[in-house]
């Protein structure tokens, strides 16, 4: 089984923030099969989930500890239905990434992430993927906590519902063929230096 967890904060009033892009990749995720969510079993802390049977069964999932205990319910999601680091995919936001980039890792630090670096304390582990979303720095004089729970600007709402579909089909991806696919796809190309 493949898990899908997107990271973001509950509660309406933030519910289209920038630091819940997360949340709306597998909102568009459970929409394209056609789940529904229900709480996690008890023995997970606080997460919604919705998973789709057969063959390849797939579980997507909304942890709603906030994102700085995100590490708590997906631990618990990973340990109760036995799925390995490897075959997890954390969907966060990424501040360094200009709005409507998409970088995919298979392994790595938390960079500063809140979220991130709560998973890696829970999990004792970095070797798990990720898909970071860009969203942009904003105005360097802003404080970042700010501008990550701010809504998205208008130019940028109306390139939204792009992104998140791109960042739904590199999630697919991930389930289908694997981290490896996903970054030779979806990763912006390094130009090599011009040679002499």
């Amino acid at each position: 089984m493949k898990l899908i967890v997107g990271l973001g904060n509950p509660g309406r009033e933030y519910r289209d923030t920038r630091h819940n892009v997360g949340f709306m990749v597998i909102d568009e995720l459970a929409r394209r099969y056609g789940l529904s969510f229900a709480m996690a079993p008890s023995q997970v802390p606080d997460a919604f989930v919705a998973k789709r049977y057969g063959a390849d069964p797939l579980l997507v999932a909304k942890p709603l500890t906030f994102m700085n205990r995100s590490g708590d319910a997906v631990a618990a999601l990973a340990r109760y239905y036995g799925v390995e680091s490897t075959d997890m995919l954390v969907v966060v936001d990424e501040v360094a990434l200009p709005f409507g980039k998409l970088r995919a890792r298979a392994r790595g630090s938390a960079g500063g992430h809140n979220g991130l670096k709560s998973i890696v304390e829970r999990l004792g582990t970095q070797e798990f993927p990720r898909l970071r979303l860009g969203i942009g720095r904003g105005d360097s004089r802003r404080d970042l906590a700010d501008h990550v729970l701010s809504t998205f600007e208008p130019g940028e709402r109306a390139e939204l519902e792009t992104f998140i579909a791109r960042a739904a089909d590199a999630a697919e991806m991930f389930a289908v063929n694997g981290i490896g696919t996903v970054m030779n796809t979806y990763n912006p190309e390094v130009t090599a230096p011009d040679s002499d």
